[in-house]
């Protein structure tokens, strides 16, 4: 695949989660990874809905000068390449359901026909102290991800990191989540 297609593809990709609220002005970031030594990611000043070739940064895993204008979540993506050969696209996102059900969950059991057949259960990782949570982050991401031998990872009150073979399976694995922790949500609240 060239550069121009997975160009493409992120910007179709990170438009659509803006859309649906899953990237916020400042919050979120998107990659591909371009060989096994570089890839690509938005620019640390990207709106997430305009994505084009001036807002990405190509990233060697090696870092220089042009890691500082890359997103502040290129060092977390870097590590899940490094380590996961499988992983082609990356993104955080926050979506606010997924959010608000990580701080009153330890677990989340989704109820829907579509959650429970793709997701089974989903386990919320706690930093337990956002003090140093930037710093430890790059480990404890990539590592936790192949412990629960899935491509996501859900962090209390932080977002979801998650990666794809292909731009749809990041962008279903997401959509999926966050679909499942509305539908819970609904649920709960019309219970009450």
């Amino acid at each position: 695949m060239n550069k121009e297609n997975i160009i493409s593809q992120i910007q179709m990709l990170s438009s659509s989660m803006f859309k649906k609220n899953f990237f916020g002005i400042s919050h979120g970031s998107i990659s591909a990874k371009l060989s096994q030594s570089s890839f690509i990611i938005n620019k640390n000043d990207a709106f997430l809905n305009q994505i084009n070739e001036k807002n990405l940064s190509v990233l060697k895993f090696s870092k220089d000068y042009s890691w500082n204008e890359a997103s502040s979540d290129c060092e977390i993506h870097k590590s899940i390449y490094e380590n996961i050969p499988e992983a082609k696209f990356i993104c955080f996102a926050c979506p606010s359901y997924t959010l608000s059900m990580s701080l009153n969950h330890d677990f989340i059991t989704p109820q829907d026909y579509f959650g429970e057949i793709f997701l089974e259960e989903i386990r919320i990782y706690n930093p337990k102290n956002y003090e140093d949570w930037e710093d430890r982050s790059q480990t404890e991401i990539y590592r936790y991800m192949l412990e629960q031998k899935q491509n996501f990872v859900v962090v209390k009150g932080y977002g979801i990191f998650a990666y794809g073979r292909t731009s749809y399976e990041l962008g279903k694995i997401i959509d999926l989540i966050e679909n499942s922790c509305k539908i819970i949500y609904l649920a709960e609240t019309n219970l009450s």
